[in-house]
């Protein structure tokens, strides 16, 4: 037991009493434990809030001391909710003024507090908690555009989140001096004090906003992401050369006479999983999930498995793939190719005729996929007569696939899937045209399939009692929740006790059937937590299933390749401590990535509109009304995966006024009426790039009778000007002209690209899968 564990374990058996190093040494037991090895393990607790240390030098466990740490995360309008590091723990609400200096995504020790004042008595009530230290800063450098008052220079962050501007002092870097209105990276340096603004030194200046490619190398740059890999994991990868040998088929059960196909988005280039399934004599079934076996190759201790750790993930911009592997492993000796030998994972099932799992086995395997298969060319099959063997089976498959997604969404599974948007670009890197997906019976297919080897996989671990990596979703906060149910209430529509399940889904059934359901289904959404990694099997609450990890996705994420060795290879598996730490990394960079993914495709589609504002014609997208405020309403628009908000000010055709009694507005004149669930045709108004926010208006009549039109009348693209900066102090202690509080978004103003997926989405495959 590592020394750290031990601590850990004294100071759980002291009951809350707080030790003195001294008195620790003691607790310890043999072997003795030298004061500077105790010294160091202590201080490595403590940053990173597994202990705390509290007066008079003595240590305790911070919940023992009421205080819990975890994961912060701000949103627009200032308000923190921190992610404790245990899953079993409730969210934690931080007001604004209690974030202390906390940035985004920064670990941080909460206290519990009281609940706030000014409350009314029927508002929910969650746990309240203000942050008491930094534990890690998230993000030491941050991009921004460089601004000048006065008297100094400044920085306004890109993230919006971020609830201050930077002070720099110069805007030179490397020998290259920034212009007003460029791009930049901000090193930060310490921030003691909220009342004071944070400062930093630019470090790398990255270019004007519309100079191509650096809206792209300004994203790579926010969220920290490797545009290469060491030269030490180049040479690693390319060892492996690009076939399979011979030696490496012992002791692996060999699958290459069976009809495999792999089916994936048309641009994948990495295929993790594929697929294949036979008709027992007696009408039972044997299908098997075959894996990718990224375990063969990058082993533990290894600069592969560095790097891979490192990265947590694969990250899919708009216009490159961020690759966990390199490519020759990722795109080639790993990915399971048609017409090439591959070595595999695989979940071999039998399964009576309704699809219900009778056995499952899991081996090292060698296959030799027959075909590769576009989710396109998948469902045209489906579709229309068998003619050949794949064909046939893909029927079999699709078939027997929809008798388990009937049975799951029987018990209890919610079907929270939205379309998404998928934007193509040109050669040029701008947007060239926008695509919708639908989870349509191609992709349910594949779904079941991999959410059965998911399941089988966690089940197997549990039974082994073996440490590993499990896919959690906690259940929803009740607060939140009632929260939720209240605003459905007020749209005159029944809605039971949603903690139940079975009121849940007779929700969101109802809501399929409703004009306003598509909105209050985004309103759900984001009443429920976010899925995570977890040491502990605790469940996953979207799916409704007690047993529930990722195996699918090696190539992708570090988390499937922990649990293939966790299964394989339990020896390589690091300390119990170390693996919950790495739960923790790995559930942030996948935040990361999903992040920066989605900035990805806003930054482009922000360009993409500003276009049509400069040159026309300005053409109208149908829209949802998503929330109705007495200044104006917000907007989701489908077809481009964003957000926005039509002002008062750009209705014209009548002067509204807001009733919050039905949370509509009303025309004074025309009696028109505007609300929740409500759909028009909208045109682009305004984009602010600086607070991340897009107005629209109603489209004109003929627009929207003949599609798109030119501007009947010239409108002017919003210009940011340069504010004096913004944030708790000048630095010439005078207040800011300009407070930062008027960049943030009102409640509901956001941009999103796709509806919000608190983790109980697909699978991931680049656009799915990320269950």
């Amino acid at each position: 037991m590592k020394l750290e564990e031990r601590v850990l374990h004294a100071l759980r058996r002291a009951r809350a009493r707080p030790l003195t190093a001294g008195e620790l040494r003691q607790r310890l037991g043999p072997p003795p434990v030298e004061p500077a090895d105790l010294a160091a393990a202590l201080e490595a607790l403590e940053q990173h809030g597994r202990v705390v240390r509290i007066k008079d030098d003595r240590y305790v466990l911070p919940l023992d001391a009421d205080l819990v740490p975890g994961r912060i995360r701000i949103n627009r309008q200032g308000k923190g909710f921190l992610q404790p590091d245990d899953p079993r723990l409730p969210e934690i609400v931080i007001p604004e003024h209690a974030t202390g200096t906390a940035l985004h995504e920064d670990r941080v020790l909460v206290r519990r507090i009281q609940r706030p004042k000014g409350l009314r008595p029927d508002t929910p009530e969650p746990v309240y908690g203000e942050v008491v230290r930094i534990l890690e800063r998230r993000r030491t450098q941050l991009v921004g555009t460089l601004q000048r008052s006065r008297h100094f220079y400044y920085v306004i962050p890109d993230d919006p989140r971020i609830p201050h501007d930077i002070y720099v002092p110069s805007p030179e870097a490397g020998g290259r001096t920034a212009q007003i209105g460029d791009k930049v990276v901000v090193a930060l340096r310490d921030w003691p004090s909220r009342e004071a603004n944070p400062e930093g030194d630019i470090i790398e200046v990255l270019g004007r906003p519309d100079a191509p490619g650096v809206d792209m190398l300004a994203v790579l740059r926010q969220y920290q992401l490797p545009t290469a890999f060491p030269a030490a994991v180049r040479r690693e990868a390319e060892a492996f050369g690009t076939r399979v040998r011979p030696e490496e088929l012992r002791g692996r059960v060999d699958c290459r006479s069976q009809l495999v196909v792999t089916i994936d988005p048309d641009d994948a280039r990495d295929f993790d999983d594929a697929i294949s399934l036979q008709r027992l004599p007696d009408g039972r079934w044997k299908l098997w999930v075959h894996i990718a076996d990224v375990s063969h190759y990058v082993r533990p201790g290894t600069a592969l498995d560095e790097e891979a750790r490192r990265r947590g993930n694969s990250t899919y911009l708009v216009d490159r793939v961020i690759p966990m592997l390199p490519e020759i492993l990722s795109n080639e000796l790993c990915s399971l190719k048609p017409g090439v030998d591959r070595l595999t994972k695989t979940v071999e099932f039998l399964l009576n005729p309704e699809g219900v799992v009778l056995q499952s086995r899991f081996y090292s395997a060698v296959i030799h996929s027959k075909r590769r298969l576009t989710y396109a060319e998948a469902l045209a099959m489906i579709r229309r007569p068998p003619t050949d063997p794949v064909s046939r089976m893909l029927h079999d498959a699709h078939a027997l696939a929809q008798k388990i997604r009937r049975r799951r969404f029987a018990q209890g599974a919610l079907d929270l899937d939205f379309p998404e948007v998928k934007v193509r670009l040109d050669e040029q890197g701008r947007v060239a045209r926008l695509e919708t997906v639908v989870h349509d019976e191609a992709h349910q297919l594949i779904e079941e399939f991999m959410l059965l080897a998911n399941e089988a996989a966690a089940r197997r671990l549990r039974q082994l009692r073996r440490p590993a990596l499990y896919r959690v979703h906690e259940p929803p906060d009740p607060a939140r929740l009632e929260e939720y149910r209240q605003e459905v209430l007020s749209h005159n529509l029944p809605c039971g006790n949603l903690q139940k399940r079975e009121e849940l889904q007779r929700l969101l059934a109802r809501l399929n059937q409703t004009p306003l359901g598509p909105a209050l289904k985004v309103g759900l959404l984001r009443s429920l937590m976010r899925a995570q990694y977890a040491t502990e099997p605790i469940g996953h609450f979207g799916l409704n299933k007690t047993d529930y990890t990722h195996f699918t996705s090696p190539i992708r994420r570090y988390a499937d390749l922990i649990v293939h060795r966790a299964l394989f290879d339990p020896r390589s598996l690091p300390p119990r401590v170390e693996l919950e730490e790495l739960a923790e990394h790995l559930s942030t960079m996948e935040r990361n990535a999903a992040d920066a993914e989605r900035d990805s495709r806003e930054v482009k589609l922000f360009a993409f509109l500003e276009q049509q504002l400069r040159t026309g014609p300005l053409e109208p997208y149908p829209a949802l009304v998503t929330d109705v405020r007495n200044h104006g309403f917000f907007v989701d628009l489908p077809t481009l995966g964003l957000s926005g908000m039509v002002p008062l000010s750009r209705l014209k055709d009548d002067f509204y006024i807001f009733d919050p009694d039905r949370n509509e507005l009303r025309g004074r004149r025309t009696r028109r009426r505007i609300k929740l669930g409500d759909t028009l045709q909208v045109v682009v108004a305004r984009v602010d790039r600086f607070k991340k926010q897009l107005d629209f208006e109603p489209a004109p009549e003929p627009a929207r009778k003949r599609g798109p039109s030119r501007r009947p009348s010239p409108v002017r693209p919003h210009q940011p000007q340069s504010p004096e900066p913004r944030g708790a102090k000048a630095r010439n202690h005078k207040r800011d002209s300009h407070p930062r509080a008027a960049r943030r978004q009102p409640p509901g103003h956001r941009q999103t690209s796709g509806a919000p997926r608190p983790g109980q989405g697909r699978p991931h495959r680049g656009n799915r899968r990320k269950r």
